[in-house]
């Protein structure tokens, strides 16, 4: 039988679900974007307006300004991107119990056999999915269906405006070979320079290249490409709930850190974030780890293991700030910092040796969770800013920030 997939591409994804929200953004130039004074000051997402001004992602906001001073720039808001996200694949496990997500605005749908269950073309059920998702949701997503992940992937970014590429076994030499190398999964400006210098700009001069030639040169990675060029790729869609493998959130600080103290104010709201995304996911770590940069840009990051694994934020503090002090060079002030938990175990199934002889310490745990709790429901219903830690007070400007700009959850990787 016929493998039949669908890589779906949610359009400009945080720019597209402000729209819907809000629908005036429809009408002028439009980003998703931090604050220049916060150093946060990139373009994350933005509107078709805005993409004729050549606003890209990824480029300062001063940049964009310059190019469109009416740029509208909106802050993001990622539990929203999180909740439609979730509703548009929602709409993809209607027709495949076989859904992986490739980021919030990916996903690959292998609907093999489903046709049959549905008496519809492949086709026919991938131009379905579009319209249901737009009339549901008010959403455009783009497609490509193909006999494999890479090539489905590859069809989706051929025609980001709710576009329907389907690149078959007859039809792919026609459709891929004329692309440029870097258009394909993991051809990266490294590697597509490497081939380029070697006169194969082309994807079928990839494909049309000896794979031991382009191992000689790109080693294991060389021979991935050359097959996936080749339309060989045979990965599975993946759709087993993703394992997290980490947990952390970092920020660039709106001014450089001097003092222990003002990388406390930082790493304390930092810690009280990977804390309480550990406790949403039902996770404790066992591996601490920090990053720091400094003013010069130069960075390292260090980690200890605990003996007991936690998803309290104070723990969390406690150790990284014993990394701070004992790893620093103060004489080069700090530009950024962050935290993250790893060696994750799931909270249910964690066999705590409870001690017979400490349990002051256990009570002491207990409480501390509970404080920690009580002080996030006060946040989920007043805001960010509502409780603050004292020692925040110090220095308002550091302690300045939302803790979910920086939110990371590392899942495994794409090859798997």
């Amino acid at each position: 039988m016929e493998r039949w997939i669908i890589h779906s591409d949610i359009n400009h994804c945080y720019a597209q679900i402000e729209e819907m929200m809000y629908p005036e953004l429809r009408n002028v130039p439009m980003a998703i974007g931090g604050h220049e004074e916060d150093r946060h000051g990139i373009i994350l997402a933005k509107n078709d307006l805005a993409k004729k001004y050549h606003i890209k992602t990824g480029e300062s906001l001063r940049d964009a300004f310059q190019k469109c001073p009416e740029l509208l720039i909106v802050p993001p808001h990622y539990d929203d991107y999180l909740f439609y996200t979730e509703e548009v694949k929602r709409i993809y496990r209607e027709y495949s119990d076989k859904v992986e997500s490739f980021g919030l605005d990916e996903a690959w749908i292998d609907i093999t056999g489903t046709e049959k269950l549905f008496h519809k073309t492949a086709m026919e059920l991938a131009e379905e999915i579009q319209r249901r998702v737009f009339k549901e949701l008010g959403l455009t997503v783009s497609m490509g269906l193909s006999f494999n992940k890479v090539f489905a992937k590859l069809g989706s970014d051929l025609d980001k405006k709710q576009g329907l590429a389907v690149i078959t076994r007859d039809n792919f030499k026609d459709m891929v070979f004329p692309l440029p190398v870097a258009d394909i999964l993991y051809i990266g400006k490294a590697t597509s320079s490497q081939l380029n210098e070697r006169n194969i700009y082309t994807l079928g001069d990839l494909a049309l290249s000896s794979k031991e030639y382009i191992k000689s040169f790109l080693g294991k990675n060389g021979e991935m490409v050359w097959l996936f060029a080749n339309g060989y790729d045979t990965l599975s869609v993946n759709s087993s709930q993703q394992v997290i493998k980490s947990v952390g959130n970092g920020i660039t600080a709106k001014h450089d850190i001097h003092t222990i103290e003002e990388a406390k104010i930082v790493l304390s709201m930092l810690a009280e974030s990977v804390a309480k995304r550990l406790r949403q996911s039902n996770k404790l770590g066992s591996v601490i780890s920090i990053g720091m940069r400094y003013k010069d840009l130069q960075g390292l990051s260090r980690q200890k293991r605990v003996d007991t694994p936690t998803n309290i934020a104070q723990e969390i503090l406690d150790m990284v700030m014993i990394l701070l002090r004992d790893n620093w060079n103060m004489a080069i002030p700090l530009r950024s910092l962050s935290i993250s938990v790893s060696s994750l175990v799931e909270k249910e199934t964690y066999a705590y040796q409870m001690s017979l002889f400490n349990t002051a310490n256990e009570e002491d745990r207990y409480e501390q969770l509970h404080l920690e709790e009580i002080i996030q429901e006060i946040k989920e219903r007043w805001g960010e800013k509502s409780i603050k830690y004292g020692h925040s007070l110090l220095d308002e400007e550091l302690s300045d920030f939302s803790t979910q700009l920086g939110m990371d959850i590392h899942p495994p990787g794409f090859l798997r």
